[in-house]
């Protein structure tokens, strides 16, 4: 049902749902709680939202804190964004690390994004609609941030600036960030 690869960052995973397609266009499962118990993964979903962003939308870098942390399902549905996942587990080999890969309509792929991780992503076209399933509600007083220039990542922004929220212009950077997990 869903071919599955492991990236360079330990528990972050890419998952190649199986694509039904005929005449009338195309059919895909994003989730299968069995499948997902055969793969090892233990995701129970409790909350589920979508973005749209325009090109340029830059969204990040976001997680929840405990006791609400959670594990993430994230895919585009429409247009394509570059999503960007740093891991900021304390005792990680790969702590400080990101890793960067296209999501799209076209390509179909989901990333699966463990506790322990921020998580964000640059629109690169109009209409970019990101579905991101979670593990745990919402909640405000545990919802954080990581600053989107703080860890190395070179945003392909070809010398325009990004659309950003304030907010997230407000977040420490990695080095100042005393991190939970």
């Amino acid at each position: 049902m869903f071919d599955i690869f492991q990236t360079p960052l330990s528990g972050l995973l890419t998952l190649h749902p199986r694509v039904f397609a005929d005449e009338r266009g195309i059919f895909i499962k994003t989730y299968h709680d069995a499948a997902f118990h055969e793969l090892g993964l233990r995701f129970e979903t409790k909350e589920e939202f979508f973005s749209t962003s325009r090109r340029g939308v830059l969204r990040g870098m976001h997680f929840q804190v405990p006791p609400a942390d959670h594990d993430k399902l994230i895919y585009c549905t429409a247009g394509a964004v570059l999503d960007v996942v740093l891991d900021i587990r304390r005792d990680s080999p790969t702590f400080g690390q990101h890793y960067a890969e296209e999501l799209s309509d076209a390509n179909r792929k989901l990333i699966y994004v463990p506790r322990g991780f921020a998580h964000g992503f640059l629109a690169l076209t109009d209409g970019a609609l990101m579905v991101y399933k979670t593990t745990s509600i919402y909640a405000p007083a545990c919802d954080q941030g990581i600053r989107w220039d703080s860890f190395g990542f070179a945003w392909p922004l070809a010398g325009a600036a990004p659309i950003i929220s304030r907010r997230d212009t407000e977040f420490p950077p990695l080095n100042e960030f005393n991190t939970p997990f």
